[in-house]
């Protein structure tokens, strides 16, 4: 039986404090990418706001049941007959607000939520300060979807520099993996595709993130380089910081072809970290 091909495309933004004009412009390019025949569409990380006022982003966040933008995108995919994965959107949730992504399959239905379980809590060295957790609830489960072409493994952005959690949705059985993202420009100048390299090598995975890039009207700057990745490693398409498309084949053979050459999910073992200490003496702070 020959492995299934698709192709997936990353829908680039700079989302701004306007949620409808981001639900159009997300509309725009998901309609331009299943014209140029892709079957899976990916959004970036806060696809409907990128607003880093706690207050303004309490007032224009809405709840799920009530949301314009994820209304808009599941007409979307209903109306282009694509896989659509939503990167996230700023939810209403109780006292806080859920960084929740989505899969919408082509009949506009959503079969899948996953919520962001690693915020991004950072002091970084040119003054930046992020504190999610003040604003945002984190999420507890990992999440895994059916699709025609096998289990697609969700995760968002800070995700990506926790190994564990994409080898367990490998295990899973999981073939590809996303983390679609807003990257700071200073993180992901030093470790973005990196980190999309190394998960994908790690796990024998397709890696699929569409990102934030560029100046936003709340003063961030998002590192852009929307990524597709081969489980050997190879980047098969990757962006610039503007927004715009891009999109590559996704050749599934290539998955058993990496775990078969290198089966470190078959090798995978538990042990335990003992800590041994020395019988020597410490030595003096002069010394």
């Amino acid at each position: 039986m020959t492995a299934p091909r698709f192709t997936a495309a990353c829908v680039q933004m700079r989302s701004t404090r306007d949620p409808l004009r981001n639900r159009d412009d997300a509309v725009r390019l998901i309609r331009e990418a299943a014209a140029a025949g892709a079957q899976f569409v990916q959004t970036p990380e806060v696809t409907n706001l990128c607003e880093r006022d706690t207050k303004r982003l309490r007032e224009t966040s809405q709840s799920e049941d009530q949301h314009d933008v994820l209304a808009g995108l599941r007409q979307a995919a209903r109306e282009t007959k694509v896989w659509l994965q939503i990167g996230s959107l700023s939810v209403k949730a109780g006292e806080k607000i859920a960084n929740r992504a989505y899969m919408i399959d082509p009949q506009g239905e959503i079969v899948a939520r996953y919520e962001k379980i690693h915020l991004f809590d950072v002091d970084l060295p040119n003054g930046e300060t992020w504190r999610e957790s003040n604003t945002f609830s984190g999420g507890d489960r990992a999440t895994l979807v059916e699709t025609p072409w096998g289990l697609i493994g969700m995760s968002i952005c800070y995700d990506v520099r926790f190994p564990y959690l994409y080898r367990a949705e490998a295990e899973a059985g999981a073939v590809m993996l996303t983390a679609p993202a807003c990257f700071t420009r200073q993180t992901g100048e030093a470790h973005w595709q990196v980190l999309q390299r190394a998960r994908a090598i790690e796990n024998g995975a397709f890696m699929v993130s569409a990102a934030q890039g560029g100046l936003h009207e709340d003063g961030r700057e998002s590192y852009g380089h929307s990524i597709i990745v081969d489980p050997w490693g190879r980047v098969l398409a990757e962006a610039g910081n503007e927004p715009g498309l891009i999109m590559a084949e996704i050749d599934l053979a290539l998955v058993a072809d990496a775990r078969q050459r290198i089966p470190t999910l078959r090798h995978t073992r538990s042990f335990a970290v003992e800590t041994r200490r020395s019988e020597q003496p410490k030595l003096d702070a002069a010394e």
